[in-house]
């Protein structure tokens, strides 16, 4: 009888330190969606290359192409600086972190890109609304580097601990240690709501963005776009339909004028209704 007592008197008291130990540690913080880092650019996609000094207006499907063309900017940017950071983001989706200290949590990891092993080890601080993010990477093999810190950011929670927008800050490489790209991006109750790409790096170039959003109505698709086009600063809105394909671009300084120049679901050039 007094062994079943000791028994149960220990089994009790396991219970309640761990519980107390749960209490201390809490639970590890969500981590932002993948959607946070990525644009959609699948409607303007082209095998075609240009460039300002070739490129025609008022030709089969230009106006589909300019905004390939502008996107096509974005896009080289974001896969020489992203393809790493996403790929290390995404597979620590899948991982379990280890607690590191009250309200900090590391998930520790290796990751393949392109036959390429990265180290990668991403730490999440809890704070009274926000969460602290910060991504480090190291490079093995040949052309390794050491752990450095590629991108950092911060994401806001509802009261439940879940993220509903955020920002990250992307360093440009190993080498180069600067910050290149920022990405603002919302969440709204039925999925993304925006993200934006502004490229803060100095030089000409910097302060052009990307903004892309999902809304209700014809055009569910939307980009507004502010780029440096080699001579001056120019406004771009893109609309689109995600299901049909067809849409509209207004670029003044493009264009010379302030009105919607139209594609349909073919991507040819069409009066806009």
């Amino acid at each position: 009888m007094k062994k079943i007592l000791t028994l149960l008197l220990l089994t009790v008291f396991m219970t309640s330190l761990l519980t107390s130990c749960k209490k201390k540690k809490g639970d590890p913080p969500v981590l932002p969606p993948e959607e946070s880092f990525l644009i959609d650019f699948s409607n303007f996609e082209s095998g075609k290359s240009a460039d300002f000094y070739s490129f025609e207006k008022g030709v089969e499907n230009s106006n589909w192409e300019f905004v390939v063309l502008v996107s096509g900017y974005f896009r080289t940017v974001i896969a020489s600086t992203l393809i790493v950071p996403v790929a290390a983001f995404n597979v620590a989706i899948d991982q379990t972190p280890a607690w590191v200290e009250e309200k900090t949590w590391q998930w520790s990891y290796s990751v393949s890109v392109a036959s390429v092993t990265y180290k990668a080890r991403m730490v999440g601080l809890i704070r009274t609304s926000d969460v602290l993010w910060k991504m480090y990477i190291a490079r093995e093999g040949t052309g390794a580097y050491a752990e450095f810190l590629w991108f950092e950011g911060t994401t806001t929670i509802d009261g439940t601990g879940n993220p509903t927008g955020g920002t990250w800050t992307l360093n440009e490489s190993s080498t180069v240690q600067q910050p290149l790209l920022q990405i603002d991006w919302t969440k709204s109750s039925s999925g993304m709501g925006a993200i934006k790409y502004t490229y803060v790096k100095t030089g000409s170039f910097k302060n052009s963005y990307i903004e892309y959003g999902k809304t209700s109505g014809t055009f569910d698709s939307y980009y507004n776009i502010s780029y440096n086009n080699g001579t001056a600063f120019s406004e771009m809105d893109v609309e689109w339909s995600s299901a049909v394909y067809n849409g509209r671009v207004m670029c003044p300084l493009w264009f010379g004028d302030s009105l919607w120049h139209c594609w349909d679901g073919n991507l040819a050039n069409i009066t806009c209704p």
